[in-house]
């Protein structure tokens, strides 16, 4: 006979040892907030980059294209590369913005899908990535699963965090496969420059890399400069960039993503090729939000203006909040929303986050979290809310440095 006691001796479910370098620091930091609000203390939360949990709100039309897509009875599957009308949009968008090399397009389940497959089409195991430090911890994390290696080159803060070039370059090893940019980065808000991007592209095009442009933010330029996509400045070079309707166009949770391949006609339908294997195994991304692709492209930019306004103010807050505070220094931010503030603590950046969150109940995200460089503590701000919320995070986060000052004097 056998016991159930038995049965949990016999049975051990062993996790994979791939795991071992899987993190995402943003949703660990979550959850200890979510901890933290169930026992009754209200958390601000500058950790989580959603504009619809603030005062942010979905462009009218968009809403309407996908109310009437599931009452036309647009419910089914789509087909695995995407609808045809929201490709045409996506193509038509990229050679507007001066893409002249546009081979294909694939509509994904958000961004990340978008990343998950390229990397995974890429990159064998053993193989290595060029990835920012800090990061956006999306391509360590798939880099970890598919047991290849996240090769860290810095951004520099102390011009503006963008990309040092010199040290880009000199990290290419064999088993180097791409380069992968955030442009506008996420987490420090940088914007990079066109003579910095042209340099990148010169190292691809020697090198032989595919470049990885993340453009997510591309539409939420704080100071009205210009926007650079390496595709366009770089035609001859394989570049995939990702884009999709969640931040600009204000639905997180639709997961509506696209990614676009260009450059040589030969590498580039290959790649794109067997992505759409990858794209079929999964059968498809949401067909309704993929009715929005097209309006969201085509359609009234109307929103743009007023959510620019309210993120420069907010960013203008935080600038003059961290001039202010004693412990404080941060780069000016100039595209998305995050600000990538350095701290003068004692503990570890983690610590500290942690400790925030339980003393003062406002979250940020630790550096370290974004594969930071070890030094000087770092920490992502999302300074989406209004000005009033911002504005108490920011005193208490204050008081918070005041009183750790203040213990080490004593």
């Amino acid at each position: 006979m056998h016991t159930t006691e038995g049965a949990s001796r016999v049975y051990e479910l062993l996790t994979a040892h791939r795991l071992e370098n899987v993190r995402y620091a943003i949703r660990d930091i979550a959850a200890i907030a979510e901890r933290v609000a169930r026992e009754g203390k209200p958390v601000i939360p500058l950790n989580v980059g959603d504009p619809l949990a603030f005062d942010f709100y979905t462009p009218p039309h968009l809403i309407e294209a996908v109310e009437k897509a599931m009452r036309d009875g647009h419910n089914g599957y789509a087909p695995s590369a995407g609808l045809p009308s929201a490709l045409e949009a996506i193509r038509a968008d990229a050679e507007r913005r001066g893409m002249s090399t546009v081979r294909s397009a694939l509509i994904t389940y958000g961004v990340s899908e978008a990343i998950d497959f390229c990397l995974t089409v890429l990159v064998n195991r053993g193989e290595n990535v060029l990835v920012p430090s800090p990061d956006y911890p999306m391509y360590s994390t798939i880099l970890a699963k598919l047991e290849a290696e996240a090769n860290y080159y810095r951004l520099d803060e102390s011009k503006g965090w963008e990309p040092d070039v010199e040290d880009l370059a000199a990290r290419v090893n064999p088993s180097t496969r791409a380069i992968v940019l955030v442009n506008p980065n996420n987490p420090t808000g940088a914007v990079y420059s066109r003579r910095t991007l042209e340099a990148i592209a010169d190292v691809a095009r020697r090198r032989r890399l595919v470049i990885f442009s993340d453009e997510i933010y591309d539409k939420l330029i704080l100071d009205g400069e210009e926007h650079h996509s390496i595709a366009v400045l770089a035609p001859d070079v394989p570049t995939i960039t990702f884009n999709g309707l969640s931040k600009a166009y204000l639905v997180p949770g639709w997961r509506v993503g696209w990614l676009v391949v260009s450059g040589p006609e030969a590498p580039a339908a290959e790649f794109a090729q067997s992505l759409l294997k990858l794209a079929r195994a999964r059968l498809s991304a949401n067909l309704p939000m993929q009715r929005a692709i097209r309006p969201a492209l085509e359609g009234p930019q109307d929103h743009l203006p007023g959510v620019i306004k309210k993120l420069r103010a907010r960013r203008d807050l935080t600038m003059q909040w961290s001039r202010q505070t004693p412990g404080v220094r941060c780069v000016p931010p100039r595209g998305a929303f995050y600000a990538f503030p350095q701290f003068e603590i004692s503990e570890s950046d983690e610590a500290f986050a942690k400790e925030l969150i339980l003393e003062k109940q406002v979250s940020i995200v630790h550096g370290s979290g974004f594969g930071a460089a070890k030094g000087p503590a770092h920490f992502r701000i999302v300074f989406l809310p209004d000005e009033a919320t911002l504005s108490r995070a920011y005193q208490k986060i204050a008081d918070f440095l005041g009183d750790r000052r203040r213990g080490l004097q004593q």
